[in-house]
């Protein structure tokens, strides 16, 4: 049954001389997390878990226990098993996070529990918090900068060979677990089970040891790879039916990892046909970057350091105090320019006005953009123009305003650093579509709960 809080434990106040002192910055936090909107945000989903988690069953772990603790795991950028530890070990946090002396949850079930949480949420979250920074007059709106980063996936850097490797070794685990559940009484050879993943991995391995000089010799090998990885499909195929014939209840978990698995091992067998074997260019939109991480896009900035990254682009509007008003995780690379007109009109619904100051980089220029700000009602449009630029224009960067607007707006990616090493944003650590968008809500509610506890503690 889900409860909202643990009873309040006032035992510290009978030990004389002990005092429990929160940071100024962390009083202030605790204090928005009070709020009621946030709790009942939060309250809504974990109520999800089972048909009868409101009403039935034991006491589960209380909802303020979860948001508080989920809250420390992103502020500090800690891991599950971390951020169980350091709130048992703490007497502040375990004050902080409402636990007091009953039981920390250990790592699974706040995992669990945090799995629940929806992507959605997450947003309305962070428009909460933006609305408290508006009733603390921590910030009006009037400036907003925004800029485009990209947050990695987890997954290791694609290859062919990594990728057909990595395909037969799914296949094959789950065909061994299948022989065990089916037993003697199958109908199917014991080839059907065969495990090919020591032959794929070794395969793979002398792939990564060819240099492109080796170009004959690396293509027989990956003729020997595709081979293995399509004898493993066919084998797959097979069990998959036996399994759906004979034991669809009890083999439930195999089926659906079967499923899921054999159309992506088959993508990644014609992606490396094409481009191996035929020589063609395999376009992003069709190509797989990683079975484990299907959703994964690949996109190319034009970075010195990083001339390819694989994950997701997300746009970032952030106002002054600190705070990033919105977030919005892109599909592909498309390009800046078309994220400067959404933004501004976000803006608008937030804030109920346009902002004073509008800026972006070089790459948002266009003059269909500038005139759509201006129609809006933003006074002060900084965004620089790309290429030759004629008298009148450069006259127009030069006024004082311009570039009192380029220096605040550089502060953009100094926001974006700190997002990234201090809140976890560099590299997602959740799995799937929806994981990723979580751990960027999240990431952004650390960031804003940051610049809250700091506003109100000064």
């Amino acid at each position: 049954m889900l409860i909202d809080k643990h009873e309040a434990d006032n035992i510290l106040k009978r030990v004389p001389g002990l005092t429990i002192k929160m940071s100024p910055e962390l009083t202030a936090i605790d204090q928005v997390l009070d709020d009621d909107e946030l709790f009942c945000m939060i309250r809504d989903d974990l109520a999800q878990r089972y048909p009868k988690t409101l009403s039935a069953g034991r006491k589960s772990t209380p909802v303020e226990v979860v948001l508080r603790m989920l809250a420390i795991k992103h502020l500090y950028d800690l891991s599950y098993e971390q951020t169980v530890l350091q709130v048992a070990d703490s007497l502040v946090l375990r004050q902080f996070c409402r636990v007091y002396f009953e039981f920390v949850p250990d790592q699974s079930t706040l995992c669990r529990w945090a799995n629940l949480i929806q992507p959605p949420t997450l947003q309305a979250f962070n428009q909460r918090i933006i609305n408290l920074a508006i009733d603390n007059k921590l910030t009006r709106g009037r400036k907003l900068r925004m800029d485009g980063t990209v947050v990695e996936t987890t997954i290791h850097h694609p290859t062919d060979s990594r990728l057909l490797a990595d395909s037969v070794r799914v296949l094959g685990r789950t065909l061994t677990r299948a022989k065990r559940l089916l037993g003697a009484g199958t109908r199917l050879s014991k080839a059907m089970f065969r495990n090919r993943q020591r032959s794929a991995k070794q395969t793979a391995r002398k792939i990564a040891g060819l240099s492109h000089r080796s170009w004959e010799q690396m293509k027989s090998h990956y003729q020997r790879l595709v081979q293995t990885t399509q004898a493993t499909v066919r084998q797959a195929e097979r069990v998959l039916a036996e399994l759906q014939k004979q034991l669809a209840d009890e083999g439930h978990s195999l089926i659906t990892t079967l499923q899921t698995f054999l159309p992506r091992t088959q993508q990644v067998i014609e992606q490396t046909v094409r481009r191996v074997f035929y020589g063609e260019k395999v376009p992003p939109a069709e190509k797989l970057v990683s079975i484990f991480e299907p959703h994964t896009d690949i996109i190319r900035r034009g970075k010195v350091n990083k001339d390819t990254e694989f994950g997701h682009k997300v746009w970032l509007g952030e106002v002054e105090g600190g705070f990033i008003a919105q977030y919005e995780i892109l599909d592909g690379n498309p390009n800046d320019e078309s994220q400067w007109q959404p933004t501004l009109e976000n803006h608008v619904q937030l804030f109920g006005r346009p902002p004073t100051q509008a800026s972006a980089d070089r790459g948002v220029h266009s003059a269909d953009n500038e005139a759509f700000a201006a129609e809006l009602g933003v006074k002060r449009v900084v965004l620089p123009k790309p290429g030759h630029k004629s008298e009148t224009r450069r006259q127009y960067e030069r006024q004082r305003w311009f570039w009192r607007g380029r220096r605040f707006h550089a502060g953009v990616e100094g926001r974006i650093s700190v997002i990234k090493r201090k809140h976890g944003l560099d590299r997602c650590r959740n799995r799937g579509q929806d994981g990723f968008e979580r751990w960027v809500g999240w990431g952004v509610f650390a960031n804003n709960l940051t610049a809250m506890g700091k506003g109100l503690s000064h």
